[in-house]
């Protein structure tokens, strides 16, 4: 639906945000998933049930009502917004980003003992480089020479990375492009022939299990405003400009990281040249992205995160 009807997509995602009372549609899916879950569950006997979706948490929610009211669920909310779909009194734990999400949670009924505001897991890894910048570019077969504009489409490969391409194009540095464009074999092919077309060197990639090491191998970031690509941008310190953000949680990323001066938004061809190359410039846009960043950085949420699971299923405190 985001893909091929957006704006369909962004009116359910703005209705259901602003409604005040659970529908009947919604009760009835999370019964249905909830009934579909029980033999699993009585199987597999969890000490915990971890939910880093919206959904799985709504359908957990309604399994302990169902079944085991006793059975920890946690949700890990992986944006920097918090919908409503998330929130439900009888979850045991939430882990969250921001304070702002916190006082939601706390708004809309959860106790506030539940709620951590641990930042976004991801990889400890997007926490400090594993090399100097000059041997992990060598490494990655990445020139030493120019600025390293990194394009990442997520892990489905639908960014705008042709938009990245032509922007990129355009700006007056010597810059050479990383493409990441995920698990998209189509894409990956277009993204290649058009790399013959280029007045700058690309190097396309499929899908990486190194993602940390070209972030910190770049200058700059520029990528769809996922939660946890931000995340980890933001372990990585590698300034990011955000384009075309998905409807609902995209959007909403979008401004959080915008109104706390960590990433620059752009639209378009010409305003996309024009940010790349004011972030590359020797003024010191960077540092300033940088510094922003710096503040809202959580490269330990794993480790916070896992404590309250384990906490949970009784094995801490």
């Amino acid at each position: 639906m985001v893909k091929t009807v957006p704006q369909l997509y962004r009116y359910i995602y703005d209705r259901a945000e602003r409604a005040t009372q659970v529908g009947a549609f919604r009760t009835w899916a999370s019964q249905f998933t909830a009934s579909n879950l029980r033999e699993l569950i009585e199987r597999t006997k969890p000490s915990v049930v971890v939910c880093t979706h919206a959904f799985p948490c709504g359908a957990m929610a309604q399994y302990k009502r169902m079944y085991a009211p006793d059975l920890p669920v946690v949700g890990i909310v992986t944006d920097f917004v918090v919908h409503p779909f998330w929130i439900y009194r009888n979850v045991d734990a939430y882990a969250v980003a921001t304070p702002e999400m916190r006082s939601t949670l706390i708004a809309r009924g959860v106790k506030p003992e539940r709620v951590i505001v641990s930042g976004i897991p991801v990889d400890q890894r997007f926490a400090a480089p594993r090399l100097p910048k000059d041997e992990l570019r060598r490494a990655l077969d990445l020139p030493i020479d120019r600025k390293i504009v990194l394009m990442m489409g997520g892990g489905l490969g639908i960014g705008p990375l042709d938009l990245m391409m032509r922007a990129l194009g355009n700006v007056d540095a010597r810059v050479a492009g990383a493409i990441i464009v995920g698990r998209n074999a189509a894409l990956e092919r277009r993204v290649i022939a058009a790399a013959e077309h280029t007045d700058y060197p690309v190097r396309a990639l499929g899908f990486v299990d190194n993602v940390y090491d070209y972030m910190h191998a770049a200058d700059v970031l520029v990528t769809k405003p996922g939660g946890l690509t931000s995340s980890e941008a933001l372990a990585a310190e590698v300034p990011m400009i955000l384009v075309k953000p998905l409807p609902g949680q995209e959007e909403r990323n979008t401004r959080y990281l915008v109104s706390r001066r960590a990433a620059v938004r752009a639209d378009g061809v010409a305003g996309l040249t024009r940010a790349i190359g004011n972030v590359l410039s020797s003024g010191d846009r960077g540092g300033r992205l940088r510094a922003s960043m710096r503040a809202l950085r959580r490269p330990d949420a794993a480790d916070a995160v896992a404590e309250r699971i384990l906490a949970l299923a009784g094995g801490g405190a």
